[in-house]
């Protein structure tokens, strides 16, 4: 939905006096100027006078305003909810009941111009295709777009982002390049991290050497753009069916740069198999161990968790002793610990608050391996095996069935010869089912027309909290599952 002349509305609340405009002057009162009733275009106060009347109208009409985001409006309506998100004079709104969001054009366009663009499809360069199994958000288009601006659409595509064997520095003695080109790529790629938490550490990384970038910066550059040449179609899966736990991941690189030693935090957070939210960042303090590089990384990811935590109860969610995964298990260590020793005295006071919300519950801190770690790839180049690994754990663009109550049982539906297969893994033991071919009775959406990512590791947090319990009656369900598929697929396809 979109206001038209949206900063027209707004009214001013200041004593604002503007000059005749050329042209219009009236020829009575030539020298005179114009009092201001309401908000003209270039008028600073023109964006908070119209958000001002927006908001207002909407209060009166028995919406309540985020308690964290201002722009957020909602009304309930006993179980049904009506959420409005406000961006300047562009309306997304949604609801649990469509007659609710019908009701809400009506009242709008009874106050306001308005212009209804039907369902979201394309906002501030995110392209979104919503279906029935959930929703699919990408920067297909924009990437398209970038990649011919910058003369790159013929190049050949990279694997990854950044090599591993390059370690980027200032470069003193390296040639200088166009400074306007070069930061003008590196915004454009962090507009597309948006939807794009592959290139997040990358694009950090480059954007670092934006005061004076030299040929080697340049370089590292266009790799970015040719691994979205060979990527352009990638994007985030939304799917309905999943649950709706939060679940953060956090992970750092000691001493990863090479100007200053600081260390790169990287942290994401989940919602069920949903990833909504990541980051990659260079820590402001100098860290002299591992252990406390994580630890600092562990307390900026608290943070994060804590904002959502409010955020979402806006939406009517609660959530208690929410995990926090590090493949540290000294920084677990230092967050349980209610002593301050003298080995942690080191550590700044303001990570602490960390082991505060520990102590209270608020958090908890779970160890994940170092390969399980989705973090991981906002910290650190990585290799062609574990980027593909990590990127197809992050890009979740299938929606699964579970099983079993502990929801230690998975499947994976790959195409290809029939053949059915099972695969054990252990810490705790994982009983993941591999069917090979076409699956009956199974909607499958494949999102990248060249490359197709499955895979089963929705809630592979909930695996390691909830680790080893009901493995026998795992067990049990696992072979009664794994006969009904056979005689299943013995049937189709034999």
């Amino acid at each position: 939905m979109d206001v038209k002349s949206a900063f027209l509305h707004g009214k001013l609340n200041e004593e604002v006096y503007v000059q005749q405009p050329p042209g219009f002057e009236s020829t009575e009162y030539p020298n005179h100027v114009y009092y201001l009733d309401k908000a003209l275009y270039g008028l600073k106060q023109a964006p908070r006078a119209w958000y001002e009347t927006l908001s207002t109208f909407l209060i009166n009409n028995g919406f309540e305003k985020g308690t964290i985001d201002t722009t957020l409006f909602i009304k309930r309506y006993k179980n049904e909810m009506l959420l409005v998100q406000i961006y300047v004079d562009d309306i997304i709104f949604g609801s649990t009941n469509q007659k609710y969001c019908d009701k809400f054009s009506e009242l709008m366009k009874s106050e306001f111009e308005m212009s209804l663009m039907g369902e979201l499809t394309f906002f501030l360069g995110l392209q979104v295709k919503q279906t029935s199994e959930g929703t699919f958000i990408s920067q297909s288009k924009y990437v398209s777009e970038i990649l011919q601006k910058y003369k790159l659409n013929d190049s050949t595509s990279m694997r990854t982002p950044l090599s591993t064997g390059v370690k980027l520095d200032s470069d003193p003695s390296g040639e200088n390049v166009d400074i306007k080109i070069y930061r003008g790529m590196i915004g454009s790629l962090l507009y597309l991290t948006a939807s794009r938490p592959d290139i997040m550490f990358a694009t950090c990384l480059c954007a670092r050497y934006q005061a004076n970038p030299k040929v080697s910066h340049l370089t590292a550059v266009k790799r970015i753009f040719r691994y979205l040449r060979g990527t352009q179609t990638l994007g985030l899966w939304y799917p309905k069916l999943s649950n709706f736990d939060l679940t953060a991941y956090t992970d750092a690189d000691h001493a990863g740069c090479k100007l200053d030693r600081k260390s790169t935090s990287g942290c994401c957070q989940l919602l069920g198999n949903k990833l909504v939210s990541w980051s990659s960042k260079k820590q402001n303090c100098v860290s002299t161990s591992t252990a406390e590089a994580e630890y600092v990384a562990a307390a900026s990811c608290c943070s994060q968790v804590l904002w959502m935590k409010t955020q979402l109860r806006d939406y009517g969610h609660q959530f208690d002793r929410i995990p926090i995964l590090c493949d540290s298990k000294s920084a677990i260590a230092i967050s349980a610990n209610p002593v301050q020793h003298s080995k942690t005295k080191h550590i700044d006071v303001r990570y602490h608050f960390l082991k505060d919300h520990v102590e209270k519950g608020t958090i908890e801190m779970y160890f994940v391996p170092t390969e399980l770690q989705l973090a991981d790839i906002f910290t650190k180049a990585l290799d062609e095996r574990r980027a593909s690994r990590l990127v197809s754990d992050v890009y979740i663009i299938l929606s699964l069935i579970f099983i079993s109550e502990p929801l230690i049982l998975s499947l994976m539906f790959i195409s290809e010869p029939l053949i059915l297969s099972l695969i054990f893994i252990s810490e705790p033991l994982i009983l993941s089912l591999m069917f090979i071919s076409e699956p009956q009775g199974l909607s499958l959406m494949f999102i990248s027309s060249s490359d197709i990512y499955i895979r089963a590791s929705d809630l592979i947090s909930d695996v390691y909290i909830r680790a080893s319990r009901l493995v026998s009656d795992v067990y049990i369900r696992a072979s009664d599952l794994v006969s009904d598929i056979y005689i299943r697929a013995s049937r189709k396809f034999f």
